[in-house]
């Protein structure tokens, strides 16, 4: 029975027992105190709980706000509909629904209780999975898009479009969608009859070792390698493009309109290898101590950091991309509301 009470409150009489029985109860909270094999909540200082849940909520503010503010500059100004910028919205669209479901995963992983019945905990779950999977596939067509428009600058006009691109990002949400479901079927990822260690109040998803290690090869290690072989490449190639151009200057050769546009082109490779950089830092700790023996503590505190990636790209764009800088700017002074402001040249001073 819960709340059963040690050997040595049998020592207590009087007020004294009465003491020790209301600090029991305080100390030993459950999800559902109705229920005899309700989980139980994690302890915690008040003091704790308010710490963690406002710094936590700020997080998800920040995350929602900066990606909503990518989002609406690249669907509302006309010179941002670029193939590359399209799989950033993308991106920002995955960041976004990250943020707003933090403080649903704050209390699931703060306090070990779900609230929302057994339908919720699953769709939740399969949705927090296909979120994961599709930033990285973002990341993989990032990455073959510089990699195309460094290393195959002639072809990337006919080879990359925003109707193939906006295929393409379909494709990855349809397919990663199909492959989340039959892991979960295949698993019989939500069904806990079967385990004597779960209680209720608990939401986790069951996955046998095998197929672990399928989804960590094909949903991690996989595309990430990719990711990296692709951006060697551009990076060796952007190095050898800015030497060229940077010898034809200092010799005061005339430097065509096509060696600016490569360099404009690697500087934008650069700043989303920063981007993909910070994602596979943040992501990386978390894949590795979760196949080690760790703390239920520290994997949460992990995960954390992976959440908090999605509010660090925006940060990027800001700090590289002036065009964000002036969006952000014309978006947050109401002025996209004014006649054809979707026209404006965001790349000239205004």
């Amino acid at each position: 029975m819960k709340g059963q009470k040690g050997e040595q409150n049998k020592l207590l009489t009087g007020g004294d027992s009465l003491m020790a029985y209301e600090t029991e109860d305080q100390e030993t909270q459950y999800c559902f105190p109705d229920i005899n094999s309700s989980c139980v909540k994690r302890r915690s200082s008040s003091h704790g709980y308010i710490i963690i849940y406002v710094f936590l909520s700020l997080l998800s503010a920040w995350t929602v706000f900066l990606n909503l503010l990518v989002i609406i500059s690249i669907s509302h100004f006309k010179k941002l509909h670029t193939p590359t910028n399209m799989i950033i919205l993308s991106l920002a669209v995955t960041d976004l629904l990250i943020g707003l479901i933090m403080p649903v995963e704050a209390i699931r992983l703060i306090e070990t209780c779900w609230y929302f019945g057994d339908t919720l905990c699953e769709l939740y779950l399969l949705f927090v999975d296909l979120l994961i999977s599709t930033s990285l596939s973002n990341l993989v067509l990032i990455a073959v898009d510089r990699y195309v428009a460094v290393c195959h600058p002639l072809l990337y006009p006919q080879k990359i479009t925003i109707t193939k691109t906006l295929m393409s990002i379909c494709l990855s949400w349809v397919c990663l969608s199909a492959y989340i479901i039959a892991i979960a079927i295949n698993n019989r990822y939500f069904d806990t009859s079967h385990r004597t260690d779960v209680c209720y109040g608990e939401c986790l998803a069951i996955i046998s070792f095998s197929w672990t290690v399928t989804d960590l090869f094909m949903s991690f290690i996989f595309p990430c390698t990719v990711i990296i072989i692709l951006y060697l490449r551009i990076f060796y190639v952007v190095h050898q493009q800015v030497k060229v151009i940077n010898s034809l200057m200092k010799g005061g050769k005339c430097v065509t309109e096509g060696s600016v546009k490569r360099k404009s082109e690697s500087k934008a490779a650069l700043t989303l290898g920063i981007i993909v950089t910070v994602y596979l830092l943040c992501w990386i700790p978390y894949y590795i101590c979760s196949l080690t023996v760790m703390t239920s503590t520290a994997l949460n505190a992990l995960l954390w950091v992976v959440y908090a990636s999605s509010g660090l790209n925006p940060l990027v764009y800001a700090l590289f991309y002036p065009w964000f800088k002036k969006t952000a700017q014309l978006i947050l002074t109401l002025k996209i509301f004014q006649t054809a402001s979707s026209l404006i040249n965001i790349f000239t001073q205004y």
